[in-house]
């Protein structure tokens, strides 16, 4: 839980049981991002970054496993299209906060994910462009696989994804 003291003008961490602990380093870094204007966020709004990352590592297991893609999954299943309409929703929410640079990570890393799933699938069509397109597509699965990891893990560590 993050409480603000008025006297000292700083976030002030208090660990609960249930929570990670931070370290000095990590509470330095929220202390100095509240100074630049991105100050901590309501739960809520770290929740719904959870979940949207939560909803996308779905889309990507069930294309893992199932019998589409993981890009297709990713990109077209209601997980990630939740996920998404979730972003959009809670963004102004966000705005202002550390979780703000995660919803816009989000938010791009879908978007990106169709314009080259796209651009992978049409080469494919054409036939001539499958040796490019499905180097493409392959490249978007790694890709995927890391922006969704390391987004998670930096929410997790209640960092930003960039400094503004």
């Amino acid at each position: 839980m993050v409480s603000f003291h008025p006297a000292h003008g700083i976030s002030i961490v208090s660990l609960a049981a249930h929570a990670m602990k931070s370290t000095t380093q990590e509470a330095l870094c929220m202390a100095t991002s509240e100074s630049q204007g991105t100050g901590e966020p309501m739960s809520s709004v770290r929740t719904v970054a959870h979940l949207v990352y939560a909803l996308h590592t779905v889309a990507i297991l069930v294309g893992i496993a199932g019998a589409a893609t993981v890009i297709g999954s990713f990109v077209g299943s209601v997980p990630s299209i939740v996920a998404v309409v979730l972003n959009y929703v809670k963004r102004g929410e966000a705005r202002g906060t550390w979780v703000d640079s995660h919803y816009r990570w989000q938010i791009r890393t879908f978007w990106f994910a169709v314009l080259w799933a796209l651009i992978g699938w049409a080469l494919i069509i054409t036939l001539i462009g499958v040796v490019v397109g499905v180097p493409i597509l392959i490249a978007l699965t790694l890709w995927l696989l890391y922006r969704i990891g390391r987004g998670w893990l930096r929410l997790r560590a209640r960092r930003p994804m960039y400094i503004p």
